[in-house]
Order: C-alpha cells, then structure tokens, then sequence
C-alpha cells in the first residue's frame, strides 16, 4: 500500500464517519458542523487523487455557501438548535434499507467496470477550465448567480416577517365627534 491509499482510506474513512454523525445527531447545529467535516474530508480525497480545482471548488461552495446557509436558515427562522427527539425513528429499518441500497450499488458498479483499469485522461489546467467557464458558460454562470441571489433575498424576507410591513392606520381622533370617510384605494 502506497501513502495515496492510506490517505484514501482515512479520508474516506472520515467522510463515511461524519457522515454517519450528520444523519444520526438530535442537535441541528451539531448535524451541521459534522457536514463540514465530511465535505472536507470529501475535499481532502479529491485533493489525493490530483484535481486540486475541484478540491477548492469543493471548499468553496459546498463548505463555505452550503453550510453557512443552513446554519444562517436555521438561526434565521429561530428553529430549535437544541436536542430533538420529537422526530426520532427506530433506526433498525432505516438501516437495513441503507444497507440493501448500498450492497445493491456496490454490485451494480462492480458488475459495470469489472475492475478494468481505465485510461487515464490528458490533465486539464485551471487556465482551460477558466476559458470554457468564463467563455462558453458565461452567460449560464452569471444567470445562476442571480438566480442565488434572488433567492437568498426572497429567505431573508420570507423569514422576516416586520420587513415589508405596513405601518398600522392611526386611530381615529376620539372625542372630535367627526367621522372620516372612507376612500377607496
């Protein structure tokens, strides 16, 4: 075994773990931050297996956009970060479905490749990659960029419920004996 498998190995190892951790944790927050740590730890293989690009692209959106908004959601909205038991599942069937799915894959994909070593790919460079994103893509790119905005801006109002509202009608003078009419908007 070479350091490359070792690595492989924990890496996974740790991935698998925290992954674990995320679905079978009552407290929220907790949940989050073990999310982290499996997609660093995700972050981490890709960085073994040479594609650095993806590593960061991993680091960058998924652990420091996906994470931060679930966090921000939940601290938004005032959900119970404490422990939650009112959601709580006898965890035997859960697991025997995870397992089935998990043999059932593991047998399919052993069955596709039949183990065959593949060629290995010419290496792309981030300078390719920045031509097809910022050329070919731009225009897909920056729509998504609105898009994302759009929606952090609708959660923020949707969670804020003074934002947007308005002000109560002033009470009518009391003793003036006179009653304003209605006008209609």
């Amino acid at each position: 075994m070479t350091v490359a498998d070792i690595l492989l190995l924990a890496l996974g190892a740790v991935a698998v773990g925290a992954g674990a951790l995320v679905v079978s944790s009552t407290h929220l927050v907790r949940s989050g931050l073990y999310l982290v740590v499996s997609l660093g730890a995700i972050a981490g293989l890709y960085l073994v297996l040479g594609a650095e690009l993806v590593a960061w692209v991993q680091v960058l959106v998924y652990v420091g956009a996906v994470v931060v908004l679930l966090l921000f959601a939940v601290m938004l909205t005032r959900a119970p970060i404490g422990p939650s038991t009112d959601l709580d599942r006898p965890p035997g069937p859960s697991a025997l479905i995870g397992a089935g799915v998990g043999l059932g894959l593991a047998a399919l994909f052993a069955d596709a490749f039949r183990w065959i070593e593949f060629p290995q790919a010419d290496p792309g460079t981030a300078e390719q990659v920045g031509r097809e994103v910022f050329g070919t893509w731009v225009l897909p790119f920056e729509v998504l960029s609105i898009l994302l905005l759009s929606a952090l801006v609708g959660a923020i109002v949707l969670s804020r419920p003074d934002l947007g509202a308005r002000p109560a009608p002033p009470a009518a003078q009391e003793g003036s004996g006179e009653q304003e009419a209605e006008v209609p908007a």
